[in-house]
């Protein structure tokens, strides 16, 4: 209970200590009556007493020492000296918290990042068990793929749906848009098709009514949903769920059977489902179609591998039955040879991780040696300042105070400005953060991803405080315990003349900021200007004044056989409507990042193509002249000779003759797609067409109307020219709900489209380049920070050179060579390690080299102003040194 009591007095002088106080008092005391009972005079007695029992201070900390309640007291006092004295000096307190905050506060951005799109799990029950179910090395393009997560066709889900003995329950999913409301104000929402025990295999519990099960696949038509926590918020407004309560969907009443929990926002890590609906089996599916990705929950007592080796062992009597029809024999020896594997998956599916997890991986090792540049401008000025308080600290020791307490105190001091300098940078990482996430959000797709500071983001950014805390506070805290009283004393405020060995740490340190900000700074001008060379890329097709067009015709029910004449209906329509230049059909969208392809067969030679089905308006809506041959036709149908126009990549690839026209192309099957033989009749110039960063590749176009009747959907995309798209846009829409009503309408900007897809080199591109100018300003301030210590230390020997004939501009050039030793230094240092650095980041360059000449001078050049510019003040200052002072001081 004492000590309970006395760690509850904390902050006041307590009963304790003033009994110690007494009793030291009392000691000494019986010690100098003793000495005089020997004969010794008063003064005596008392001196010989004080050295006995020696330092007050020092008797008070070993007794401290043995007391926790004392020694407690003793760390609040060195804690609200520290706290005394940053209020005393704010401008030192505001330059090392901030520079803390940004450093950290960056640092744990990019962490909280990386937590949610690679670390955090699903919000399921006991997601350890999930694993998903793929093929090994994925299906290499094979067949039709939905998506990059779909690895299971409808006859491969429905074999595993009935054999999965590693396994207490399985399901299967897939992503899929839908149309909500009422035909004239319908806009899509973000579906999510499942298999009737998606819900039960996860642990997902209804909020309101209950969630799809096996009893809902009932058939194709989607009769009933289960709504998001967050589309039924919004959407639905949070009204109680009832046996009644029903929303449009694709134009048809539908009812909601219940509300998912808040926290679930489906399997793809970065997006976000706002209904869910049973999965549909159809009576002939495509078998060549991968349509969805499969999951299931491991049964106690198996193992991964186990698992692995299962489905391993089950794949060839799968792909044996399930193979498709209508492929080459060749095709389907590929298509049996795949096996499937069982991965872990309690972190889900994301995109985000295929796409961005490099950039963010460099971005959280820039952050850091933006980190290491604070920290070693941070210990530049704690030296300084623990060189400023050297007489201080020397009286402090004279009076008896132990190194070990000096050593306290400055490690204090440091831990003190970490930690709040962590604090302030955890607060500033939740906006850095979503801020980056909405900087990922494009025209036409919003990135939803859930920023907390979980135990894993504040034990990151603990631990970077304390590394920060290691870094800068423990070297001035040694020097300061190495300072002899006696000498630092006699030297009084005249500094130190003539060792400049005690100079050495603060040049190693401005040499190593130097040495990252060139890192850095190369970083950043790759970055910026691999992103100037995607922007400003000539792609070889026209990019302004482009609107794409999607039209969805399904509730027409057309027949296949008619679908391609009403495509060329709408077409002309569209382009003869006042104000439009020129339309065109496409089955691919160029720069899209999709594409569609054939293996052919010329003569003796045979490999793989990309195709295209066109309009005949196709390269004049873009743009691209025919260098050799003739145009498409509006007579180019079924009913005529099959033809082809194709690139020059096509002619160097698989022709030898010396003019391809002519030549004759055989394209072999594939599901909906038969055999044909195309003649070429024209030759178009290499173009971008996939992404702009990759090299052009084998194309072939095709007219649009000898697509087969049998690959014929109930939808078409339009590339629409115009002077103003706005205006174009309102047209085209009042158009179709003129003539015709219940069309699906969509556009999209062609060019916005484009630059939505660089949205990675575009973070890329501004972050380096904020971190790079951040670090160029840290050097600044390190610099003059350092040029300004060694000012402050060498004053008196300054004052005795001028003294003795020195000029002014020798002084100047004398404090500009200092800089200029430390700036070649950081420029070599910097140099080799950002040609090392650079291979990193080589493949996410565009047009330029990790060791690009331009770039290096570049950054070379922006150091050395930054150099010359944090050099001018110290200069001017120790060039005005006054002779008489500096003598009078000594």
């Amino acid at each position: 209970m004492a000590l309970f009591r006395r760690i509850l007095s904390l902050g006041r002088r307590t009963r304790m200590q003033q009994e110690i106080d007494a009793e030291l008092r009392e000691h000494m005391a019986m010690c100098t009556d003793d000495n005089m009972a020997k004969g010794v005079g008063r003064e005596d007695a008392e001196r010989d007493a004080r050295r006995r029992f020696g330092s007050p201070t020092v008797m008070r900390e070993r007794v401290s020492a043995e007391d926790a309640a004392l020694g407690l007291e003793s760390f609040w006092h060195d804690v609200r000296r520290a706290l005394r004295v940053f209020f005393k000096s704010p401008g030192f307190a505001f330059v090392v918290l901030a520079t803390l905050a940004l450093g950290i506060g960056a640092n744990t951005a990019i962490f909280e990042l990386l937590d949610a799109v690679r670390l955090r799990v699903l919000p399921i029950t006991k997601p350890g068990e999930l694993v998903a179910i793929n093929i090994v090395g994925g299906n290499r393009g094979f067949g039709i793929n939905e998506n990059e997560f779909s690895d299971f066709t409808v006859p491969m889900w429905q074999v595993v749906k009935r054999h999965h003995d590693p396994l207490s329950g399985v399901f299967a999913w897939r992503t899929s848009d839908a149309q909500v409301g009422p035909p004239n104000q319908s806009h899509r929402v973000h579906g999510l098709e499942v298999s009737g025990d998606f819900f039960r295999v996860l642990g997902i519990a209804p909020v309101q009514g209950r969630l799809i099960a096996p009893q809902d696949e009932t058939g194709c038509n989607v009769s009933s949903v289960a709504a998001s926590y967050s589309f039924w918020k919004t959407e639905m407004g949070g009204q109680p769920i009832t046996p009644n309560t029903t929303i449009l969907v694709e134009g048809k009443l539908v009812q909601v059977l219940g509300v998912t929990p808040p926290p679930f926002y489906g399997m793809v890590v970065g997006d976000r489902f706002d209904l869910a609906y049973s999965t549909c089996t159809p009576p002939n599916p495509r078998r060549e179609n991968f349509v969805y990705s499969v999951m299931g929950r491991l049964k106690p007592g198996w193992s991964l591998k186990q698992a692995s080796d299962y489905f391993n062992a089950l794949s060839p009597g799968l792909f044996e039955n399930t193979a498709p029809d209508g492929y080459s024999a060749e095709d389907l020896k590929t298509y049996t040879s795949f096996r499937l594997g069982a991965y872990p998956a309690a972190a889900g599916v994301s995109y985000l991780r295929e796409q961005y997890n490099s950039s963010l991986e460099i971005l959280l090792v820039i952050t850091g040696l933006v980190l290491l540049i604070a920290c070693a401008n941070l210990a530049n000025l704690m030296m300084a300042r623990a060189s400023v308080k050297r007489r201080e600290v020397a009286i402090r020791m004279a009076m008896g105070a132990s190194r070990g307490r000096i050593l306290r105190q400055v490690l204090l001091e440091s831990a003190l400005l970490a930690t709040i300098g962590a604090a302030l940078g955890a607060a500033f990482a939740q906006p850095l953060s979503r801020a980056l996430v909405n900087s990922l959000d494009t025209s036409g797709n919003t990135i939803h991803l859930t920023i907390v500071a979980d135990w894993r983001v504040l034990l990151f950014a603990a631990v970077a405080a304390s590394a920060t805390c290691v870094i800068f506070g423990s070297m001035p805290a040694l020097r300061s315990t190495r300072i002899e009283p006696l000498a630092s004393l006699k030297s009084g405020e005249r500094g130190v003349v003539g060792n400049r060995e005690r100079f050495f740490v603060q040049r190693a340190m401005v040499i190593t900021q130097i040495a990252v900000s060139m890192v850095l700074l190369v970083g950043a001008l790759l970055f910026v200007r691999s992103y100037r060379n995607l922007m400003t890329l000539n792609p070889g097709i026209r990019e302004s004044g482009i609107t794409l067009g999607y039209f969805g015709f399904e509730s027409a029910h057309i027949k296949p056989e008619n679908l391609a004449a009403y495509k060329r209906q709408l077409l002309e329509e569209v382009r003869a409507i006042p104000g439009i230049e020129n339309a065109a059909a496409t089955t691919n969208v160029p720069l899209s990042g999709s594409t569609w392809g054939h293996e052919i067969e010329i003569g003796s030679v045979n490999g793989p193509s990309r195709f295209t089905y066109v309009s005949p308006s196709f390269f004049s809506t873009l743009g691209v002249p025919l260098l050799e041959g003739h145009n498409f036709t509006d007579h180019d149908t079924n009913d005529t000779p099959l033809v082809l126009i194709v690139n020059q990549s096509f002619v160097r690839s698989y022709i030898s003759a010396p003019s391809p026209i002519g030549v004759l192309v055989h394209v072999r099957p594939e599901p909906q797609y038969p055999t044909r033989t195309y003649e070429i009749i024209g030759v178009v110039p290499d173009t971008k067409y996939v992404n702009l960063r990759e090299e052009p590749q084998v194309q072939a176009f095709v007219p649009i109307a000898q697509l087969p009747v049998t690959a014929e959907g109930p939808g078409m995309a339009m590339m629409i020219a115009s002077r103003d798209p706005g205006s174009a846009r309102e047209s085209v829409r009042r158009l179709f709900d003129e003539r015709h009503p219940g069309t699906e309408v969509q556009f999209s900007d062609f060019k916005q489209g484009i630059a939505d897809r660089l949205v990675g080199d575009r973070m890329m591109a501004r972050l380096s380049g904020f971190f790079g100018i951040l670090a160029a300003l840290l050097v600044v301030v390190g610099l003059h920070g350092v040029l300004s210590y060694f000012l402050a230390q060498r004053r008196s020997e300054i004052g005795i050179r001028m003294a003795l004939g020195a000029s002014r501009s020798r002084v100047i050039a004398a404090m500009l060579r200092n800089a200029s030793i430390m700036l070649f230094g950081g420029l070599v240092a910097g140099t080799l390690l950002s040609l090392l650095a650079g291979r990193g980041a080589s493949a996410m360059l565009f047009g330029l080299k990790p060791w690009d000449p331009m770039t290096l001078a570049g950054a070379a050049a922006l150091l050395a102003v930054v150099t010359v510019v944090a050099s001018v003040v110290p200069s001017m200052r120790a060039a005005n040194v006054n002779p008489i002072d500096s003598l009078r001081a000594e």
